[in-house]
Formats: C-alpha cells, structure tokens, sequence
C-alpha cells in the first residue's frame, strides 16, 4: 500500500494528482520552489517543502533536493506529473535507489522510449508501422542532407531525446534542409542537453492520433482508445477530443492493438501513449510513445469513466489491472481546450503578471483542471498553461456546442490568455466538420486568425 505520495510537479497537474490522493485516502506532499510559495497546490498538500529558488534547474529539476523532501517527509512514492522529471530516467531510478515507488513506468522503458531512434528500431522489429526515416542518429548537416535524399522531401527533422515539439522543423527542400538542421541541432541541445537529430518522412495531410495503455507487473496490457490532437501551433497541442473523427471501430481495434504491441514491446509497465501519426488513407505510423500522464489524459477519463491517476498509483502499487480489453466502453465525446498565459494577437508570447479576476465555468458535462486564482501570480519561469477545461456530451455536436458555451463564460483578467483564440478555432467549418490536419493551424490562422485581429483594436485587458 502507498500512503504518502510526494507530487514532484506544480500547477494544475500538481492539484489534480492530489484530489485523487484525497479520495484514496493517500497523504500527500507539495513541493515547490520560492516563486510558488503561494501556490493552490501547496495549499491544498497535507505538507509542503521548498526546494529551491524559482528556475527550474534549481527546484523543480534538482533530483537531489525532491529525494531529500521525499526522504524527510516519510513519503513512499513519487507521482512526476507531466513535463520537468517525468520522463527522467535518471529520477526514476534515484527513487528505487531510495526505497520510494516512482510512479510510472521502470526506468529502462523510459530511457528506451526517451531515445527516438532507439524506439524506432525496437517499433519496426516488433511489426508496429513506423515512418521511413534515418536509421541512426546525426550529428552533421552532411549526413542529413544524405539522409533526406534518401528518404526523399519533404521530411521533418527531430531531436533524438526529449519531445513536446521542441527540436523539430520541416523541410521541403535542400536549402531549407540546412537551416531547418541548425535550428533543430541548437533548439534540442538547449532543451535535452543532446543536438543530435534524426529524419522521417513527413506527411503534408497527416493526423496525430494517440492511444493511451494501462499495464499491470503481471503481463497484462490494454488501450483505452484513441484521442485526436491535430490542433497545434508549432507542434503544441491547443485542442484534444477523443474519440477521433477519423477513426472508425476497426481502425480504432487496429490502432489499440498496436499500442499494445508497443508497450510489450517496451517492457511497458503503469500508464503510457503511444502516439502515431494518421494520413488520409487510413495508414497509421508509429511516432514516439510518451512515458508519462499526459496534459490531455482528461478526455479519456471522461469517455472510459476511468481516474488514470488512480490507475497509476494502483499499478505503482503492485496490482493488478482488475479487468479487460473488452471491459473498456467508450461512451460520449470529449473536447479539451489547453488555457494559456500567452498573447495570440502578438505571435503567442507568454504573458506574466497577475490575475486581477476569474469566472469559471461549470454546468452538466464541464470539468475545468486549474490552479489559478484572483491574486495568483503568472511568472516567466514556468510553462504558460494556466488550465484545461474539459467536456463531455453524447455526441461531437453536443460536446462542441457545450465546450463553445463553457468558453463563453470563462473570464480571465489581469494577463492576455487564448481563450478568444480558442473560441474562433471552434467556429471553423474545417474544425467543426472534423477536418482537420496537424498543419491546419497554420493556414487557419493565416486566412482567418491574421485577418480578424487586424480588424479588431487590440485592448490591455486580460481573457
């Protein structure tokens, strides 16, 4: 049994990992840094300890530290969240090495997964459809250039460690290639301490289309369908729904089933995603498997009736799943809309300062994950995301019509968000008849987007 579980995080994910701690009766711990002393999380913990001064590097990313809280606080397990050391082999094993369950999976998967190239090749020799692309890492614009004609244009360059679209360019041709290289190379080493690159194919029309797997110590594996991500900016996720608009019951059992292959073949244990990449014949590919919760795991939950979370700590625990494939029923749809610090009117930069107002949402089928609130200060020093509002109906038309109104009432004032943005992506014909790629954003906010803020007088209030 876990009875005391350190959040390793902050934010959102940090409150929501403790509302399913509270349920289970399981003690929890906050940590966080000077900036967050304030913070709903450490409000909400049954104990806090600060670990640092408010970059990163200094608390929310020293190992050494989040041990020595857990050890002083008694805590027997860890949850990572998402994003800082979720997907940190390295702190995966500090915890074993110091009697505390790391909630997720071994460190062995995650280093294995944490490598690109290596998760490609144990994907092709275990049958699961993966991209051409180079077979070996590269350090050199010379070898991309080889690689690229080989593979032949366009292609997408990728860092070989990390993810969350950092390190990754298009390039459609020879020239674009060279530059698309140097930026990737630096962009990868500032963020995963690594420049090296690989190449795939790139498929102009293709959709992100992601299946989330739970598996138990004793073998036993199983997906809990499909969730769509094809809204992006610069490869950042913006909407997810789930189930898909593209995907019918035989290629969701064919899309599942590979998913399971991957962890298997990964060694897979707790919850995971693997990711593909969907073209308009109905084709999947292989793209990366995520050794973490993900930002988006809320939709799955309301489609399944699952707490992932809850899964994660009882399979941290030593259990067992408790029930099978053909246990799991997707009921209803699913939309969720990531809230963001960020000014879409001025190319997305991030916006600090401090909340001055918020006016939720709520109603039938409205869920809304947040840790901020009026007096809450938005610094620079962390990710932009300020909330998930999540929601659920019986089918796509009623989910978007209720996701619209939710929109309608959240209000945040004090610093510029993107919920204006997110309420015109829905008001496209394209979005609303489901037809929609990874690069849809892109031209969207060049024919719609770009001509409508110019139209508009820009303001300094907040929402």
């Amino acid at each position: 049994m876990i009875k005391k579980i350190l959040i390793a995080n902050r934010g959102e994910i940090a409150v929501r990992v403790i509302r399913t701690c509270r349920e289970m009766n399981v003690r929890t711990v906050a940590v966080y840094s000077e900036a967050d002393r304030d913070s709903l999380h450490v409000r909400m913990a049954d104990e806090a300890v600060c670990i640092g001064p408010a970059p990163p590097a200094r608390s929310y990313l020293n190992i050494a530290n989040i041990i020595s809280a857990a050890k002083i606080t008694g805590a027997d397990a860890v949850h990572p969240g998402y994003g800082f050391l979720a997907e940190n082999d390295a702190f995966a094993a500090a915890c074993a090495a110091n009697g505390i369950k790391f909630i997720g999976p071994p460190p062995e998967a995650i280093r294995l997964m944490g490598d690109k190239m290596r998760a490609r090749e144990v994907m092709l020799s275990a049958g699961v459809p993966v991209l051409p692309g180079s077979r070996e890492a590269l350090t050199e614009a010379r070898q991309a250039l080889q690689a690229a004609e080989q593979i032949g244009y366009p292609v997408m360059i990728k860092a070989s460690r990390g993810g969350g679209g950092k390190g990754m360019r298009v390039a459609r041709c020879r020239e674009e290639l060279m530059k698309a290289v140097m930026a990737a190379r630096s962009e990868a080493a500032a963020a995963f301490g690594s420049g090296e690159i690989y190449l795939e194919k790139y498929l102009e029309e293709a959709r992100h289309v992601e299946v989330q797997v739970l598996a138990d110590g004793c073998g036993n594996i199983i997906h809990l369908g499909e969730r769509d991500c094809s809204v992006q900016r610069r490869n950042q996720k913006i909407i997810e729904e789930a189930p898909s608009a593209a995907v019918d019951g035989e290629l969701r059992a064919q899309l599942g089933a590979a998913a399971v292959k991957a962890a298997r073949a990964a060694n897979y244990r707790n919850a995971g995603t693997v990711e593909f990449l969907l073209d308009k014949n109905g084709q999947f590919y292989f793209m990366e498997m995520n050794t973490r919760i993900q930002v988006e795991h809320p939709v799955t939950e309301m489609i399944t009736g699952l707490d992932l979370v809850r899964e994660q700590i009882r399979l941290a625990a030593g259990e067992e799943l408790g029930y099978r494939q053909e246990d799991i029923q997707l009921t209803g749809w699913s939309v969720e809309c990531r809230i963001n610090a960020e000014d879409p009117e001025r190319g997305f930069v991030p916006c600090a300062g401090r909340i001055t107002a918020c006016q939720y949402p709520g109603g039938a089928g409205v869920r809304l994950d947040c840790a901020v609130f009026p007096g809450y200060e938005v610094t620079p020093y962390y990710d932009s995301l300020l909330a998930k509002l999540i929601v659920w109906g019986r089918s796509r038309d009623e989910a978007l019509a209720r996701m619209r109104r939710a929109l309608d009432e959240m209000k945040i004032e004090g610093v510029k968000t993107n919920i204006a943005l997110q309420r015109a992506v829905l008001d496209s014909e394209h979005f609303r008849c489901g037809r929609v790629s990874t690069n849809f954003m892109h031209s969207w906010m060049k024919q719609e987007w770009a001509p409508r803020c110019a139209r508009q007088p820009r303001t300094n209030a907040g929402g």
